[in-house]
């Protein structure tokens, strides 16, 4: 195959899609926060955060419907390219079930998780106004502001829990897909 006719192909497209996701997920689960929780005051890695969250989150929630779509078939059945190919029966458990529980999980946290902790996170600042007191200052806090910074631990780990479940899942993806490389 021709280096011009693999990029007519979705194999180059399919593999760095793969690559960002994986790549991206990692960077910003186990090295981005860490290091932006420890270098940066606690407003600006909140600034910070919440303008690359909705970015990170729509990378993770596009790039499997990428997979999906050039999902590349073959196999030692040679089973169809695209979305039926991941719909066959022996797909299902390497191919089908992480792409889509890498883009349940992903869009879960886009557009259920982030807005409600991006709320808590704004009721946590007009408390903190009310207060005279930051969320996180040693105790003792008001009623309320433990309310909210029982929710908003709430949001954060379920949200942590499903950027992890995306994590494996694209771990297992690619431990399946390097099976067709073999």
């Amino acid at each position: 195959m021709s280096e011009k006719s693999v990029l007519l192909s979705a194999a180059p497209y399919h593999v760095l899609s793969y690559g960002t996701l994986l790549g991206t997920t990692f960077f910003h689960t186990f090295i981005n926060g860490f290091v932006q929780i420890k270098t940066l005051p606690r407003p600006q890695f909140a600034a910070v955060q919440s303008k690359l969250f909705p970015i990170y989150f729509g990378i993770q929630s596009a790039a499997p419907l990428i997979l999906a779509v050039t999902y590349p078939g073959g196999g030692p059945h040679g089973d169809a390219a695209g979305v039926t190919g991941l719909l066959e029966t022996g797909n299902r458990l390497g191919f089908l079930v992480p792409i889509a529980t890498m883009c349940a999980s992903s869009l879960a946290n886009l557009l259920i998780l982030l807005p409600a902790t991006t709320k808590c996170m704004a009721e946590r600042y007009s408390q903190e106004r009310k207060d005279g007191k930051k969320s996180y200052d040693p105790a003792p806090h008001s009623q309320e502001m433990l309310a909210l910074n029982k929710k908003f631990g709430k949001l954060h780990g379920i949200s942590s829990l499903l950027n992890l479940a995306t994590f494996i899942m694209a771990i297992v993806y690619g431990v399946s897909l390097s099976g067709r490389i073999v």
